[in-house]
C-alpha cells in the first residue's frame, strides 16, 4: 500500500514539475513588469544602480547588453546568469538585488529563471 501511495505522489510531483517547465514565459507580459517594479528605480540612466554598474533595465536591449563588467544574462542558462544570483540573494549581501530592499517574491524569481532557461527571448 505504501509503495502505491509513494508512486502516486511521485507521479503527481513529476506532472507538476513538467507542467511548470513547459510554461512559456514572455518578456513583455511576465518579466518586464517584475523588473519595472523592482529594478527601475535604480537601473535607469542617471540613477545610482546604472551609474555604478552601467546596467539599464529600461528595455530588453539594455538588459541583454548587461553591465560595464559584462552580460548579466546567459540565454538558456539561468544557473550561469549573474542576474539570477543577484535577485535570488546568492551573491555577496552588498550586491544582492534589489539593493537595500527585501528579496523578490519566489514566484517572480522563478518566472525570471524560466524565461532565461527558455532562451531569454524578446517575446
Amino acid at each position: 500500500m505504501f509503495n502505491h501511495i509513494l508512486s502516486a505522489v511521485l507521479l503527481l510531483f513529476m506532472l507538476a514539475w513538467s507542467s511548470a517547465c513547459t510554461q512559456k514565459v514572455s518578456f513583455v507580459s511576465d518579466v518586464k513588469p517584475i523588473l519595472d517594479d523592482h529594478c527601475l528605480e535604480c537601473h535607469v540612466k542617471g540613477k545610482e544602480g546604472y551609474e555604478k554598474s552601467g546596467l539599464s533595465m529600461e528595455s530588453y536591449a539594455n538588459l541583454m547588453t548587461g553591465t560595464k563588467f559584462g552580460p548579466v544574462i546567459e540565454p538558456g542558462s539561468s544557473i550561469s546568469s549573474t542576474l539570477m544570483r543577484l535577485v535570488d540573494h546568492k551573491a555577496d549581501s552588498s550586491i544582492n538585488m534589489p539593493h537595500d530592499k527585501t528579496k523578490m517574491e519566489d514566484g517572480h524569481i522563478e518566472l525570471i529563471k524560466l524565461w532565461i532557461d527558455q532562451g531569454a527571448k524578446n517575446n
